[in-house]
């Protein structure tokens, strides 16, 4: 058995890595409302009584435009957490698989970024992102993975597909910004290959992990009101206007262009990515089953 500690266990990522744990993996998961990891103390008493040999670190600060007003929140829960656990890590011998995202790169390019290719973040969340990463892979260099995703979703908590559901059945047309472009991803898969990844101990520096194909997010809506009616989680069809970025203005300014390459994470890993399609139409299967427990949000 394997000892893994995995954060911000309420969240999305967290709640699949419960799902998909292997047997070998004996695990403690734990929440911000349980343990303050933005206090070193807390983390150390942690891990003494814990002894993780794997942490699987799905905490942050995701409120994204929120972040531009409260950049100290948003450096605490995405840096100096990110650093407490490296360095808890550091003094027991602990490996840490981190979770990162597409916001540490600008945006401006046109070809799927590499985990190589330079990052350069717009915005307070994806500064705080970016320098958790560093102290990361400063403190603890041989024994540390940050793998990026984005436009992550699944049949709980909240984000896109369920908040596009839940507008579908109020109203009877909606704008979807139509110039921001790049790769939903479904966080059982997503969480199926950290696990993979946690086979792989010599794994080490950073790679990308999303599902596959490429998305506006007016075309990701669209797909979701056509699979929803499919599935029986719709009654009705609506009109769904494409609209630009300026049409809808947000405090945080978002990659236009944020799709990751994730060859080399398929080659590391051995396994593929899905395409983002399928993908949701196994997460809208799970909530029109009732097996998802997002429908409050619906």
């Amino acid at each position: 058995m394997i000892q893994v500690l995995i954060t911000g266990c309420r969240g999305q990522l967290g709640t699949a890595l419960q799902k998909t744990a292997p047997d070998r993996a004996a695990v403690t998961a734990i929440d911000l409302d349980t343990v303050d990891l933005t206090g070193l103390l807390a983390v150390r008493e942690l891990f003494t009584e814990k002894r993780p040999e794997l942490v699987i670190n799905a905490a942050a600060y995701t409120a994204v435009d929120r972040a531009e007003s409260e950049p100290e929140a948003a450096c605490r829960g995405n840096r100096d957490l990110v650093a407490n656990l490296a360095r808890a890590a550091h003094e027991t011998g602990a490996r840490v698989i981190h979770i990162s995202t597409d916001y540490v790169f600008d945006g401006t390019g046109h070809l799927p970024y590499r985990p190589d290719d330079p990052p350069n973040p717009r915005s307070v969340y994806g500064k705080s992102k970016l320098a958790g990463e560093q102290l990361l892979r400063e403190t603890l260099p041989g024994a540390s993975l940050v793998l990026r995703t984005a436009w992550l979703y699944s049949a709980t908590g909240r984000n896109f597909v369920l908040t596009m559901l839940k507008l579908m059945r109020e109203r009877d047309a909606l704008k979807v910004v139509c110039d921001q472009i790049g790769t939903p991803t479904a966080a059982d898969g997503l969480a199926r290959a950290v696990w993979r990844a946690a086979e792989l101990p010599e794994l080490t520096g950073i790679l990308h992990w999303t599902d596959a194909g490429v998305a506006s997010w007016y075309d990701f809506a669209v797909a979701v009101q056509e699979e929803a009616l499919a599935a029986g989680l719709l009654a009705r069809e609506i009109e769904i206007h494409p609209c630009t970025t300026s049409e809808y203005p947000t405090p945080a300014e978002r990659p236009a262009y944020s799709v990751l390459d994730k060859r080399p994470t398929e080659l590391a890993l051995g396994i593929r990515t899905e395409h983002w399609r399928k993908a949701l139409r196994r997460v809208l299967a799970e909530l029109a089953s009732g097996a998802g427990s997002g429908n409050e949000n619906l």
